[in-house]
């Protein structure tokens, strides 16, 4: 007799209905499985004849036929166990009165008959509702896993004598007990705080624009300085996760076998850290012996990448982030199909000014300058033009060390961060591919990002100046977006844009801006160098104001001034003197 159960397959983020049609029939016994299956497949029927075998069901010699249609679509994984065992017992032992149609099955069998936990149950299920199943029979420890997946009908079995009890009868089916939804509290908590970090003004506000508006962050500075504790305290003030996001992030998890054991979602943004040492496919996604599976940029979506030491990555790696950083997704193409992950994450990146970490200070770094710009252009001018704000944090000074004036929190970090999110909610309430002002392309800009004569002036002049190219040009203007969004303010003004084009001091300094002298010489420990570094001296004719969150004093220029007389500062210091007039 011929039976036929649904379950389904994975591809990529996707599934993708399958059809396990089991016949049994007289003659020599034996048993074949069809249908473009891998090996994990084909052992199925291995496993699933010793398991109804050591779970007390004589099953009579009969010749089975087992076919996965459709038979175009490679069909990979263990998870096809319980409906291939299903099939068996419905073809030998059941007649066809009772129809399991409207319902999937999804699990994996141990030899001992109990049914184990599979990966990517979420998507799974979810496949099974878009294709009007009813409900779905899964093992008893994804049950929560599957709950989430409102209007289904979840059936959870512990094992093969569970399994045998639910399907004899229509009866016994129907009136098998049923788990509710777990309630999850999604109270996020965290072991550090902004508050934590002395002085480092100008990198903080870099990184509350970043996460205001979804930007890509590159820190750069000595050894020490605190890159790392504000990339890592940058999730603190990122605004709570929607159902929405939750559900995609658990998804991904969920097929990469990460998510925690008695969670039905993630409930929190991820931060992912791989280390320098990372191949290209663990870092974008790969083949593994389970099939495709998604890389860390996956894995980061709705949350944050952070590459410690960026230059030590492989080029090949950083490379393959280019697509991926404009496109938000990215697209794993094999001999057996493309698989499309997410990637819709923030990069947030720290880097140190030489291999050794402390130039400029020449009393302690003792790199050539090969060295030096070899280290540098590890990082290419694509990379660097798809990063909106490349900061250099500067030491912190023993005063800023010792202080005990209480420094801003996470807590009123993201109160901001929520207000300017809530702007650009608002903003692109009708465009459902646009979240945050990172999201706006070309045409998104000039309709979101208008400029009077006299910001196309001085936008202009910049733009010849520093020999901008249009990437860097729209990376601008997004990020003035957001700085007025964090001011409340409807257009973009000079200051606005003043503040962006600071942020795009390390792609000058590594990729040839116009130079500019330091305010503040070089001790002769240096050699007597100069620094090209953005200055600001805009701000009085041009109307500049002190940024929010800025901390220092009223009327001076918003900049860090190391102990090695290396400046950080927001516009060029010869913007005026070049012909910057309105």
């Amino acid at each position: 007799m011929l039976a036929k159960i649904n379950s389904a397959g994975l591809s990529g983020m996707d599934g993708f209905l399958v059809s396990v049609e089991v016949d049994e029939s007289d003659g020599l016994p034996k048993s074949i499985i069809v249908g473009n299956v891998s090996a994990s497949v084909r052992e199925a029927l291995d496993r699933c004849q010793v398991a109804l075998k050591n779970a007390g069901i004589n099953v009579p010699p009969k010749r089975l036929t087992i076919n996965l249609a459709p038979a175009d679509r490679r069909k990979d994984g263990t998870h096809f166990d319980l409906a291939i065992a299903t099939g068996i017992l419905k073809s030998i032992f059941l007649d066809n009165d009772f129809s399991l149609d409207d319902y999937g099955f999804v699990g994996e069998l141990g030899l001992d008959g109990r049914i184990r936990h599979v990966n990517g149950i979420l998507p799974i299920v979810t496949e099974m509702k878009k294709a009007g199943l009813k409900g779905a029979v899964v093992p008893r420890a994804d049950i929560q896993e599957a709950l989430v997946v409102s209007g289904m009908d979840i059936l959870g079995v512990e094992d093969l004598i569970d399994l045998c009890t639910i399907i004899a009868s229509r009866e016994s089916f129907l009136n098998h007990p049923r788990e509710t939804p777990m309630i999850q509290k999604s109270e996020e908590s965290y072991d550090v705080d902004f508050s934590d970090i002395h002085g480092q003004s100008f990198s903080v506000r870099a990184a509350l624009i970043a996460a205001s508006g979804g930007h890509n962050l590159l820190l750069s500075g000595v050894a020490g300085s605190g890159k790392t504790m504000i990339a890592r305290r940058i999730p603190t003030i990122l605004p709570e996760l929607t159902r929405e996001e939750n559900i995609e992030i658990t998804k991904v998890y969920s097929i990469a076998g990460l998510l925690p054991e008695g969670s039905a979602l993630m409930n929190r943004r991820p931060f992912r850290t791989p280390h320098h040492t990372i191949t290209t496919p663990s870092l974008v996604g790969g083949s593994s012996p389970s099939g495709v599976v998604p890389g860390e940029i996956a894995l980061a979506s709705k949350g944050v990448l952070f590459l410690d030491e960026l230059p030590l990555f492989s080029k090949s790696s950083i490379e393959a982030l280019r697509q991926p950083l404009e496109e938000k997704k990215v697209v794993i193409n094999r001999l057996n199909g493309s698989f499309l992950y997410p990637a819709d994450c923030m990069l947030v990146a720290a880097m140190n000014p030489c291999p050794c970490g402390y130039y400029p200070d020449r009393n302690k770094c003792h790199c050539t300058e090969n060295q030096i710009r070899h280290y540098q252009r590890g990082i290419s001018k694509p990379i660097l033009e798809r990063i909106d704000l490349c900061v250099e944090a500067s030491p912190v000074t023993f005063e800023e060390a010792i202080s005990t004036e209480a420094s801003v929190s996470s807590a009123e970090l993201r109160k901001q961060v929520q207000k300017a999110r809530a702007i650009q909610k608002e903003r692109f309430k009708n465009y459902s591919h646009l979240h945050v002002n990172a999201d706006m392309g070309a045409k998104d800009i000039e309709k979101f990002c208008p400029l009077n004569d006299e910001s196309k002036r001085f936008i202009g002049k910049i733009f010849e100046l520093k020999s901008l190219s249009m990437r860097t040009y729209h990376k601008v203007l997004k990020v003035a977006r957001t700085i007025a969004d964090l001011e409340g303010a409807e257009d973009i003004s000079i200051s606005h844009l003043s503040e962006a084009v600071s942020y795009r001091g390390l792609e000058d300094h590594l990729y040839g801006a116009a130079e500019t002298e330091c305010v503040h010489p070089i001790p002769s420990g240096n050699g007597g160098k100069k620094f090209s570094n953005i200055t600001s001296r805009a701000k009085s004719k041009y109307g500049f104001t002190k940024p929010s969150g800025y901390d220092g004093p009223s009327g001076s220029n918003p900049r860090t001034t190391t102990k090695h007389g290396r400046t950080s500062v927001i516009e060029s210091k010869k913007l005026l003197e070049r012909g910057f007039s309105l």
